[in-house]
């Protein structure tokens, strides 16, 4: 079994000096989401399912296209769920995100002022990875090591979603524990592509992490994170 994450292309978190929530591409965003899709064109999935929101939807839909599969939305894959902050200044996002870096390490599990909390955000994703993996006969055995039971090993899935998701996502599967700094963890650039493959283990599995943040398939000056 591979799983194939894909992180959104540049999304246009300012316009006009005001924050955007649920913000769409940038120009070089959209141009990004079309090297990823020519890159993808080759591979052949099971499934391809793809976050609800705008940036990640609009990354998949070159993708999609290419692929000739119809859109599949499922909501596991939404990123942490921001303050409303929407039409507020820049700085004020900016502000919030520097105090929260400034934070003791043990405090930042609270996440932004009125928006998701990062162990409430974790503890989603790795619910709805758990779920989503079980209905496909994907499950972690009774075992201390990182070790999964896999009923269709020769599967092939493409998630399209986002830094905070696909890291947590990650963990999941290779048996680390959550921390408040997963967008720190493993640093994702916009467009790429992360890869884990099943490898046996006796009579079972565990995942390889055999390729982290491509961005290859991308043009040099648009190569962003």
């Amino acid at each position: 079994m591979e799983i194939v994450l894909v992180r959104h292309a540049e999304p246009e978190w300012v316009k006009d000096g005001l924050n955007v929530v649920n913000p769409p591409l940038t120009e070089r965003g959209q141009r990004q989401a079309r090297e990823l899709a020519n890159a993808l064109a080759g591979e052949n999935f099971d499934e391809i399912f793809v976050s609800p929101l705008t940036r990640a939807r609009q990354t998949a839909a070159p993708i999609l296209e290419v692929l000739g599969r119809p859109e599949q939305i499922d909501p596991w894959l939404e990123e942490i769920r921001d303050p409303a902050w929407h039409g507020t200044p820049a700085e004020r996002a900016a502000q919030a995100y520097q105090e929260m870096r400034e934070r003791p390490v043990e405090h930042r599990w609270s996440g932004l002022e009125d928006g998701e909390s990062v162990r409430d955000f974790t503890d989603r994703i790795r619910l709805g990875a758990s779920m989503f993996l079980a209905e496909r006969g994907v499950e972690r055995t009774d075992h201390d090591l990182p070790v999964w039971k896999i009923l269709e090993p020769g599967d092939r899935i493409l998630l399209v979603a986002h830094a905070g998701t696909n890291s947590v996502t990650m963990c999941h599967l290779l048996g680390l524990e959550p921390t408040p700094w997963e967008w720190d963890r493993f640093v994702l650039g916009h467009a790429s592509i992360s890869r884990l493959e099943a490898i046996p283990v006796h009579e079972q599995y565990t995942f390889s992490l055999t390729k982290l943040s491509d961005t290859e398939h991308l043009e040099s000056l648009d190569r962003t994170r």
